[in-house]
């Protein structure tokens, strides 16, 4: 299944559960339209969440979306190819987070300790291979008559470079990374919460002298199977901490001790953040503009051609006058300037907090690594493209086979998920208790939609449906790429010393991220309805 849709899939999910709660907003106790107590046993048990608050992930920043030309902050001059056709058109893109940094080498080896801790490599071939393919290449550095030995032997693990992007990183890697980060985020709220068992608590037995207080079942405390955000609100891992939510519902019984009936977290219940992701192109492109710090009553007064304002590449300020705004290079064999007056001061990469964040507060949004984003690369867009939200990428493929044989999924660490197919055509209750897919016939791949030639595309061109784009300039490229209208490609098994990646999120809800000082319309609350 692509990634990308199942996050989407459980986005859309999630927003129709929230909006369909009543009332005020902090949710209403009591039903408009039945009258019936919300999150009372004796009702039924139907519960609201009634003080949900938004908020980012770790290491996002929020994004407020709106409407922006896409491609259109390109320079058009004479013999200039930012890596496409002319591509601009009017979108919007929704509100969304996106991290503040590149994802750092730190942060890629804290990623491989987990996988080697979880998934020893002495155990069996198959934790080997899930280890070893999550390894950067850090042979990317080596170059014909360049002596980069030294980068391919520290630059990932030495400490001097600890907080340098990660380099040498597939699309496929940086993809499995966004589903990894999800599942440690969610678990790591729930443990703090002590929604599941507690991180002190963890490990302890079930009974005797230090046992833990918690109940817990199928993957409880001590036990070897990683938590899964997905297979958690299947219902497949059982967790149940101190602080785990009531179980409201009918049938639910209390324990041996008279205690109330817990249950683990459901989606309704706003605790599960939404899955990191790659950014789309759109909101990368976005959010490198930084647009935000240009608009006053809805009017964009300055243009930019780069994430900071103006035409330089050069600070105006006076304590840094003349320092150059990003990591790049000014030149063929001019990578940080002149020996005791450093320019951008990096020959290679820099720390992911190097410059000035842009207006969004993101850095290094041009320069130092050019960035993975989640499109299918094609070369022109323009008809192919959505005003909301555009992306090019959903894939919607042909389960005839996998009904026949009754397969099911697994995800990326082996373990059995059912899911369903996303052909257009729900699965039925029986293709559920009997693990079928949905037999469908239908098949459309928007990877390759309105293309004129999609016959051609992996046959007289380079360009195929593994064909991933990657978005801003790095510290090996020179100026005109730092516009955040570039776009390139590579395959997605493929990677280089000057491509990193930042993960993104989708926000739910209300598209304002900041409604203080703005106006905005007051509704009288609806009387809750009583019997006379």
């Amino acid at each position: 299944m692509n990634r990308f849709y199942l996050n989407t899939l459980i986005t859309v999910f999630g927003i129709g559960i929230l909006s369909s709660c009543g009332g005020s907003k902090k949710g209403s106790a009591v039903s408009e339209k039945t009258g019936y107590a919300y999150n009372k046993k004796e009702n039924g048990g139907f519960e609201v969440k009634k003080n949900f608050k938004r908020g980012p992930g770790p290491g996002l920043i929020e994004i407020e979306g709106g409407e922006f030309i896409m491609g259109g902050s390109a320079v058009e001059t004479p013999g200039q190819d930012l890596g496409s056709y002319n591509y601009k058109r009017q979108v919007t893109v929704s509100s969304f987070y996106m991290d503040e940094t590149e994802v750092s080498n730190t942060d890629w080896l804290e990623y491989l300790h987990w996988i080697k801790t979880n998934f020893p490599t002495g155990a069996s071939a198959e934790n080997a291979e899930y280890y070893y393919s999550s390894l950067p290449d850090t042979l990317v550095w080596r170059r014909p008559l360049s002596y980069n030995e030294p980068y391919v032997n520290n630059y990932l693990r030495h400490p001097a470079y600890q907080d340098y992007p990660v380099v040498g990183v597939s699309w496929v890697q940086a993809a499995d990374y966004c589903e990894w980060r999800t599942d440690r985020v969610n678990e790591f709220i729930l443990r703090q919460k002590g929604i599941m068992t507690t991180f002190k608590d963890l490990g302890k037995p079930a009974s005797g002298k230090g046992a833990a207080t918690t109940t817990t079942t199928t993957a409880a405390a001590g036990s070897t199977t990683p938590f899964n955000t997905e297979i958690y609100l299947n219902g497949q891992i059982k967790d149940l901490g101190k602080k785990a939510p009531i179980d409201l519902s009918a049938g639910a019984k209390t324990t041996g001790k008279g205690k109330a009936p817990q249950r683990n977290v459901r989606l309704e219940d706003g605790e599960i953040l939404q899955p990191y992701r790659l950014p789309t192109e759109a909101e990368w492109e976005y959010a490198a503009l930084g647009l935000i710090g240009n608009t006053q009553y809805a009017n964009i007064n300055e243009k930019k051609i780069y994430p900071w304002n103006g035409l330089g590449i050069t600070s105006p300020r006076k304590s840094t006058r003349g320092m150059i705004l990003a990591n790049f290079k000014r030149g063929k064999g001019d990578y940080m300037g002149v020996g005791g007056s450093l320019n951008d001061k990096g020959s290679i990469t820099k720390s992911v907090k190097s410059f000035m964040p842009n207006d969004f507060g993101l850095y290094n949004m041009a320069g130092n690594v050019s960035e993975w984003v989640a499109d299918v690369y094609r070369p022109g867009t323009f008809e192919a493209t959505e005003g909301l939200n555009p992306f090019r990428g959903n894939e919607y493929q042909d389960k005839e086979r996998d009904a026949k044989t009754s397969e099911l999924k697994k995800d990326s660490r082996g373990t059995p998920v059912m899911t369903a197919a996303k052909t257009g055509v729900k699965q039925t209750w029986a293709q559920l208790q009997a693990g079928q897919l949905p037999d469908s016939n239908y098949r459309a791949d928007q990877r390759g939609y309105r293309d004129e030639q999609t016959n051609l595309y992996g046959i007289i061109t380079l360009v195929n449906d593994k064909s991933r784009v990657y978005k801003g300039g790095s510290w090996n490229d020179q100026a005109m790429w730092l516009n955040p209208a570039a776009r390139r490609f590579m395959q997605e098994d493929e990677s280089a010393a000057d491509i990193g990646f930042r993960c993104a999120m989708t926000m739910l809800g209300a598209s304002e991220v900041k409604s203080a000082g703005k106006p905005q319309f007051r509704n009288k609350p609806t009387k809750p309805f009583k019997v006379k």
